[in-house]
């Protein structure tokens, strides 16, 4: 009883009786815990105010979603688990969402968050596992996944003058036609000293673009790394 009183759990589908207002779930729930905090606080940190005297069935799936998490935490939990916490929520209830997560983090809570929107377990997570067929194929801080430090950056543009490119902390890759492709270790070394060859020679880099490798590219590239052993 006491380990249940400091967990909170947010699944990816939950049963709540529709014919009850979210004022009155919110409290059935917080009711089954000694330590709880109060109702009106829990529906303002989800931004459900205006949905208090509403009754669940005429929830939107949104407003439904964030009542799921509203549940969770009416006992102060001290682990919190979201399992796809904000599968549909439009883009303002998203944020609003991971705000809560990075307050609740702030406060000491350990939160165990399972999600397939990579943006928001880069943005959330201090530590990412990655499961693949029900295998771990990788886990640690999401800027040090799979062992990669400060994996490879690319720089991409158009060239359309006869210079030549000068050498660089870059490594040139296959293109076609005018397009370059750069990738450099260290992307902010690299666009100083290739931004600064072509304001020398009055050299516009045409679609100039640098792009840092994302939590979503290791995924992938873990993934097909595990799918080929």
């Amino acid at each position: 009883r006491s380990l249940k009183s400091q967990v909170g759990v947010v699944l990816q589908s939950a049963g709540i009786d529709g014919s009850l207002t979210v004022t009155e779930t919110v409290g059935l729930y917080a009711g089954f815990y000694r330590r709880r905090r109060p109702v009106a606080d829990v529906i303002a940190e989800v931004a459900l105010e205006e949905c208090a005297g509403r009754r669940v069935v005429m929830l939107s799936g949104g407003q439904r979603r964030r009542l799921d998490l509203a549940l969770a935490l009416a006992a102060s939990p001290q682990v919190l688990f979201l399992d796809e916490p904000t599968t549909g929520l439009d883009p303002a209830a998203r944020r609003r969402t991971w705000d809560v997560v990075a307050g609740l983090r702030r406060e000491g809570v350990a939160v165990l968050l399972t999600s397939h929107y990579l943006d928001e377990v880069q943005r959330l997570a201090d530590r990412v596992v990655v499961l693949h067929r029900g295998r771990v194929v990788a886990e640690g801080p999401p800027d040090r996944l799979g062992g990669r430090a400060e994996p490879a950056s690319r720089i991409t543009f158009r060239n359309t003058s006869s210079e030549e490119l000068p050498p660089g902390p870059w490594l040139r890759l296959e293109a076609a036609d005018t397009a370059v492709v750069l990738a450099t270790e260290d992307p902010t070394e690299a666009m100083h000293a290739l931004t600064s060859w072509a304001v020398d020679r009055g050299i516009e880099l045409e679609g100039l673009e640098l792009h840092r490798p994302s939590l979503e590219d290791r995924y992938l590239e873990l993934t097909e790394e595990a799918r080929e052993r």
